[in-house]
């Protein structure tokens, strides 16, 4: 096609645009409630996703081991006879613990099963607690006066407290599989973790999502119907001239253009309105909100705004461009030859 045709083809559409200026309008309203509410609906998802990241976050699991407190202070199954006997000639402390009775015998040993942890697909980070930290960290969280009670366990008996490995997940929908990962590791005994939390975690992204595809896709369902409707309109208005066109050889491609152009022209002027529109709501919703609860948690807009646009031009191009076309189609296979037949 010429360069000479596409100019032609173009203004045509820009000038139907302005011809069914008021259907025109009345479209461009329609498509922008759709994009304000599609964008609304992305923002939410975006700032439930934070907010949720920062719960994955504070959703720490305790992986204690298997070390030399474990083997004093915890329950352990009782071994074959064999075993018993193997462990009786082995020399033994004053408490009566063995070497081979734990398995984690120093730090370095700890420290490298904190490795072996981190190294599963799920886990963000392991971070190693020594049982000295161990116990500093349950007496801070005491009440003020009541961490006095604890003196006794360094003077006297010890620190019973065995080490442990402080682990943060990357996904919560995968919590009880990399649990048990983590259980299977030599020298790992019990693992202190908030399921109940992460099951809801996982269970409100899940909803988030869901809600969110079927918002638009019910939105985009609409969109397409307003633009084909208003390509209708001009369609009709232009009845006699696209039979002319017919009537001397016209192609359908060269009928088509124009109404597609006109479209795709709505989606984007739908858009760009979308774009401020949002911005401004979105902006008072988040001063009202930072100046009500006094946090600043929140996702900034300058950070998906261009997402949005790209979104928002997609969402129009996409609809006017399908619209058009599926009316113009429509129209051309069953009406568009009148003229010609007579």
């Amino acid at each position: 096609m010429k360069i000479g045709s596409v100019k032609y083809l173009v203004g045509e559409g820009v000038k139907n645009t302005w011809a069914n200026r008021l259907m025109t309008l009345a479209s461009v309203g329609v498509l922008v409630a759709c994009m304000v509410i599609i964008g609304l609906a992305l923002l939410i998802s975006e700032n439930v996703n934070k907010a949720i990241g920062n719960l994955e976050q504070q959703n720490v699991v305790m992986v204690y081991m298997k070390d030399y407190n474990w083997a004093l202070y915890g329950e352990k199954e009782t071994g074959s006879d064999d075993a018993s006997s193997e462990q009786s000639s082995e020399e033994k402390d004053a408490n009566g613990i063995a070497q081979s009775d734990y398995v984690i015998h120093n730090d370095e040993e700890a420290k490298a099963l904190c490795d072996k942890i981190s190294k599963l697909d799920n886990v963000a980070s392991v971070e190693f607690v020594s049982s000295e930290q161990g116990l500093e960290s349950v007496k801070q969280s005491m009440l003020e006066g009541q961490e006095d009670y604890f003196t006794f366990l360094d003077d006297e008996y010890g620190n019973p407290m065995s080490c442990a490995a402080k682990v943060k997940m990357k996904e919560m929908e995968y919590f009880d599989d990399t649990l048990a990962e983590i259980q299977k590791l030599d020298g790992v005994d019990v693992i202190q973790s908030q399921s109940d939390l992460a099951d809801k975690i996982s269970a409100i992204k899940r909803g988030v999502s869901v809600a969110g595809v079927w918002i638009i896709a019910i939105l985009l369902i609409i969109a397409l119907v307003i633009v084909s409707n208003t390509i209708r309109v001009t369609m009709y208005n232009r009845k006699l001239e696209i039979s002319i066109m017919k009537a001397v050889g016209a192609t359908d491609s060269f009928v088509r253009i124009p109404f597609v152009v006109e479209g795709m022209l709505i989606g984007v002027i739908s858009a760009l309105i979308a774009e401020g529109l949002l911005y401004f709501c979105y902006r008072v919703a988040t001063e009202t909100i930072i100046t009500t609860l006094g946090t600043t948690d929140i996702v900034k807009y300058g950070d998906v705004a261009l997402i949005l646009l790209a979104v928002f031009i997609g969402i129009g191009l996409f609809a006017g461009a399908l619209g058009s076309v599926i009316m113009i189609q429509k129209y051309l296979k069953h009406e568009g030859s009148e003229f010609a037949a007579i």
